[in-house]
């Protein structure tokens, strides 16, 4: 699965495209934790075995939220939420639950290292992979869909009872490490995760500039 810091940095660029008016500092930031919070089921994984890639990254989480924030601030005669919080308060909800279910889980779903996105009503873990790409002997190859099946192509690798996914919360097989076990704190893992990074970095200033200009 991609790095954390990774998953924050397509976080901020999902904020920094959808939060609108709401753009600030405080909004960015609640939006960059809600990319983060998935990967914080490898804590949970010290308490119960198999969490990691699935207590956090099952696809019930955001969907749960976006469900509870709609009936409170479409179906509710006085929401809650805005109520306290006006119109930037739902704004910045939706574009968290964003944050959370494309940066947070999509990145390490289509991805090999996969995720018990359905957990807890299966424990197994899945991964889309393929590809996409135009050959001038083959014309359009793509990998991710068989259209005569209509199928999605989901490959399982395992589930979370036989398969180990390593953090540096939790290195080794089951709750408890032994002393001395390896810990790796991951950064990024390759080229194009450091751009992504880069990238994030570089439009906050630009779009405070951006957002500086119009006032």
């Amino acid at each position: 699965m991609p790095p954390t810091l990774v998953n924050v940095a397509v976080g901020v660029l999902i904020g920094v495209s959808l939060l609108g008016a709401a753009f600030d500092r405080r909004s960015l930031a609640v939006v960059a934790v809600a990319a983060a919070l998935p990967d914080f089921d490898a804590v949970l994984s010290l308490l119960v075995h198999g969490t990691t890639n699935a207590a956090l990254h099952s696809a019930f989480v955001p969907l749960a939220a976006a469900g509870l924030l709609y009936w409170d601030t479409e179906r509710r005669e006085e929401s809650w939420l805005r109520a306290r919080y006006g119109w930037y308060g739902v704004r910045v909800a939706w574009v968290a639950v964003a944050a959370y279910a494309v940066a947070g889980i999509g990145l390490d779903l289509f991805n090999i290292e996969s995720v018990a996105v359905l957990y807890p009503l299966s424990n197994d873990y899945y991964a889309i992979v393929g590809k996409f790409v135009l050959s001038t002997q083959e014309g359009v190859v793509q990998t991710y869909v068989e259209f005569g099946n209509s199928v999605l192509s989901v490959r399982t690798v395992g589930t979370t009872e036989s398969r180990h996914i390593a953090t540096w919360v939790n290195p080794t097989a089951g709750t408890s490490n032994p002393p001395g076990a390896e810990r790796t704190v991951r950064i990024v893992d390759s080229a194009w995760q450091l751009v992504v990074v880069i990238g994030a970095i570089a439009t906050i200033p630009a779009k405070f500039a951006v957002e500086g200009g119009r006032h």
